[in-house]
């Protein structure tokens, strides 16, 4: 593994990015053609013992979890033990939306898209609670007017019985609108254990992670006993308007929802599981899915948005005039990830971080522009600008708001003319690209935005990335 004459300045802007966020730990790793061609640790995996990170630090991979989730169906699929395309409520009858009809057309592939038609629920709060009830940490989020009184979700019956009493408002049929939804993840677990007979734990372990000879790669932390090889958890909280950030090592985990984001890996195991992607369905010199499989995993299936699109428990965007960039991101209490393929460059990467508003994208992008050749802060993609009428931005203001906990207010800036979307304590410029559809720009990284109509033509949903908030 030699010098590539990108590092120094890749790692001075990495560095950079992860002072200016007080991420605690980090690690950056690069496979080409299978081959470890760069890593670097910055931090520790804890601050406190400043106990060094190497490629078998086990960090959170939040939602990169949804991609092994897909694997599992996608092998049982090929096992005849199921179809993607037969309706959920053959192997869930106790699953319903508040329309019927609808609810018996949503099929294993709109889970599996996250076009079935919900809106971001606060089912994963009542299904972590357990962990987070005693959890510093927590304490402001469970303070939340929207959380109280809500009952722990332990089981999938449960979940199930939670999405149906919801007052929701369905998105459109199935297949129709796309919003990441953490409930359809978790109900594929329920899929996988009705089709195979096993825990999804379970199946996932003997059928991905134990072939691939992903030995450092747990549902649990306590599964690695006395190792002490692995990240410890931090957060961040405002006082007095300065950031702290706090040793919190309390793991949240949701038994219901581990199919949708509760996997922990190490960068070596990571790298080995993407060559299943960069391969057609191989690592290790194991072949656990078909090419056939594989390559309708990382088919955009759906649009996100003006820049992305969706496969199987994997994002897929063009990156630059001749690549494709494979990827997902992770992030939860103390995790950020992001997992990312150039199957044309034969690239593999894993980000780990051990907080949850570390600069992931930013990251990624210094990294990959620096892999293939570009400027450190060359954007993903170019997108046009287009001429929004004045009266359409001005009736475009509002608060949107998810069952998540996430709420965004979209204003209007008279001096400039412009909307300016405020979210997390900051006011960000709008850009219009099309009709309805904006971008702003934070630390080079585009994101996309849209607000979505009735059929009357009023504004009732903002889509912010992959998630849709309903008008507050």
């Amino acid at each position: 593994m030699g010098t590539h004459v990108w590092e120094k300045p890749f790692e001075a802007y990495a560095q950079k990015l992860i002072d200016e966020v007080q991420v605690p730990g980090a690690i950056v790793a690069v496979a080409k053609d299978g081959e470890l061609i760069y890593e670097k640790s910055f931090g520790y995996r804890d601050r406190e013992e400043q106990a060094p990170i190497d490629l078998d630090t086990v960090f959170g991979i939040g939602s990169i979890t949804k991609s092994y989730t897909c694997v599992a169906i996608m092998q049982l699929q090929e096992a005849g033990k199921l179809s993607i395309h037969d309706p959920v409520v053959k192997y869930l009858p106790e699953f319903r939306t508040p329309d019927e009809s609808h609810t018996k057309a949503i099929t294993i592939q709109h889970f599996m898209t996250h076009t079935l038609g919900l809106p971001p629920l606060s089912s994963l709060f009542p299904g972590m609670l357990e962990s987070m009830k005693d959890d510093p940490a927590a304490e402001e989020l469970l303070a939340l007017p929207e959380l109280q009184g809500l009952e722990p979700i332990h089981t999938y019956e449960q979940l199930m019985d939670y999405i149906a009493k919801q007052p929701i408002e369905l998105l459109g049929a199935p297949g129709s609108e796309f919003s990441y939804s953490n409930d359809a993840y978790a109900l594929l677990g329920a899929i996988i254990e009705r089709a195979s007979g096993q825990p999804y734990e379970d199946y996932v372990k003997e059928h991905i992670l134990e072939p691939l000879g992903l030995t450092r790669s747990v549902f649990h932390i306590e599964e690695l006993g006395d190792d002490l090889n692995h990240s410890m958890l931090y957060s961040a909280v405002t006082k007095d308007g300065v950031k702290e950030v706090l040793r919190t090592p309390i793991w949240w985990d949701a038994p219901a929802m581990r199919a949708a984001g509760f996997l922990k890996a190490s960068a070596r195991d990571m790298l080995r599981y993407a060559d299943v992607y960069r391969t057609g369905g191989s690592a290790n010199g194991v072949r656990i899915l078909s090419g056939a499989s594989v390559a309708e995993m990382v088919t955009p299936i759906v649009k996100v948005d003006a820049l992305k699109g969706y496969g199987y428990g994997l994002g897929i965007q063009p990156f630059g005039e001749n690549a494709t960039l494979i990827q997902h991101t992770g992030g939860i209490k103390g995790v950020t990830a992001h997992l990312l393929i150039v199957p044309e460059a034969g690239i593999t990467g894993i980000l780990l971080t051990s907080i949850s508003d570390s600069p992931i994208q930013a990251l990624t992008l210094g990294l990959l522009n620096s892999l293939l050749g570009r400027p450190l802060e060359t954007p993903y993609a170019t997108v046009d600008s287009y001429e929004a009428p004045l009266d359409v931005l001005r009736q475009s203001v509002g608060t949107f708001k998810s069952g998540e906990g996430d709420q965004v207010t979209v204003k209007f800036d008279e001096e400039n003319e412009r909307l300016v979307l405020a979210m997390g304590g900051k006011e960000l410029p709008l850009r219009p690209i099309g009709e309805d559809a904006y971008l702003f720009t934070e630390r080079n990284v585009d994101t996309s935005v849209r607000f979505v109509r009735s059929a009357d033509g009023t504004i009732i949903r903002f889509a912010l990335g992959s998630r849709q908030l309903p008008v507050a």
